[in-house]
């Protein structure tokens, strides 16, 4: 099914989402340290504006196609690169991009804690708080890091795998 899965997309994306299927963004990863995470592209070429750490999701850039990846979170799958590469597992703290998690290890208090573990495909901050923006939005973030960090276990993987896997098939992402 994977591969016929990947078929799909590769025939599909030049009809609706021209331009190169998979995207690679600098992320803070274990350690504070930068890797590159894979995702399939959802999103047209910025106009040369950065978005800053605390700004809300360029809206306007999804593309059709990309909006479809999205709500069903197919555009995390290539992260499984990230994942047999050893940069990050399947649960854990989701990683920021490595410029706006340099912002928030100054301005978030705890923010660099959640970085003692290797970030995840999916985490407990990603099914109970969801996508944030803003100061408060990432505060709540890292305190469902913090959380899970604290509460690790494989009977809450287990259910946070479950969670996901819901949101998924119920298409119910960001």
């Amino acid at each position: 099914p994977l591969v016929f899965f990947a078929a799909v997309l590769l025939v599909l994306n030049p009809m609706l989402n021209a331009g190169p299927l998979l995207f690679g963004e600098t992320r803070m990863g274990r350690n504070c340290l930068p890797f590159t995470a894979y995702k399939f592209r959802t999103m047209l070429p910025c106009n040369g504006e950065k978005r800053g750490a605390f700004d809300g999701l360029e809206h306007a850039r999804i593309t059709r196609f990309g909006r479809v990846l999205r709500v069903m979170r197919i555009d995390e799958v290539p992260q499984i690169i990230n994942v047999l590469r050893g940069e990050m597992s399947l649960i854990g703290p989701r990683p920021d991009s490595f410029e706006h998690a340099q912002v928030y290890l100054r301005q978030v208090p705890d923010y660099a804690l959640r970085h003692r573990i290797m970030p995840g495909i999916s985490g407990f901050a990603q099914i109970k708080v969801g996508y944030v923006d803003g100061l408060e939005g990432i505060k709540r973030k890292v305190e469902a890091d913090l959380f899970y960090m604290k509460n690790a276990s494989f009977r809450f993987d287990m259910w946070i795998t479950w969670r996901t896997l819901c949101v998924v098939l119920g298409a119910r992402g960001a």
